[in-house]
């Protein structure tokens, strides 16, 4: 038997004033779009925006419903429009930022699985990496400068263009 390490790396600030400009300007825009999230049933707002190469910012928010499987995640919703919206503009960074009504978000709120391998499609997609910032409610902000720190053995699509 052989063991290996993953080892994932994220810088760690104690509050926005901390970050670069382009930082905490992409920040503030994810946490202004967690107030017009729709979120009836969970409570848990999250906002997220997204910063591509040609400098345009686009917001999403998580979007619920009754059906849960039905609803959308902020950082896909931010992620998608951006990518209708500017057709073949790589993604550079995405921020992503959470409140809830019922608790206090202690944590970074940081994308769930299927958003990890949407932010790695998109890495794949433009072949550089998206810069993660992200943000609870009361919390630090992590930041990652690739999804493979959140996603280290993700699925890549080369194996499926292979010829054989």
């Amino acid at each position: 038997m052989k063991q290996f390490e993953i080892i994932s790396r994220f810088q760690e600030f104690n509050s926005p004033d901390e970050l670069g400009q382009d930082d905490r300007i992409l920040l503030e825009q994810a946490i202004e779009s967690t107030k017009d999230a729709y979120a009836p049933y969970s409570q848990y707002y999250v906002g997220a925006a997204v910063r591509l190469s040609n400098g345009s910012m686009v917001k999403g928010n998580n979007q619920e419903n009754v059906a849960y499987p039905s609803g959308l995640c902020a950082e896909r919703v931010a992620l998608f429009a951006a990518s209708a919206l500017y057709p073949g503009v790589p993604v550079m960074a995405i921020a992503i930022a959470g409140h809830a009504k019922n608790f206090l978000i202690t944590d970074p709120v940081t994308p769930c699985g299927a958003c990890r391998q949407v932010i790695a499609e998109y890495e794949k997609l433009y072949d550089q990496p998206v810069r993660l910032v992200m943000m609870g409610e009361k919390s630090k902000i992590w930041i990652a400068e690739s999804i493979s720190h959140l996603l280290p053995l993700m699925f890549h699509a080369d194996e499926l263009r292979k010829k054989h």
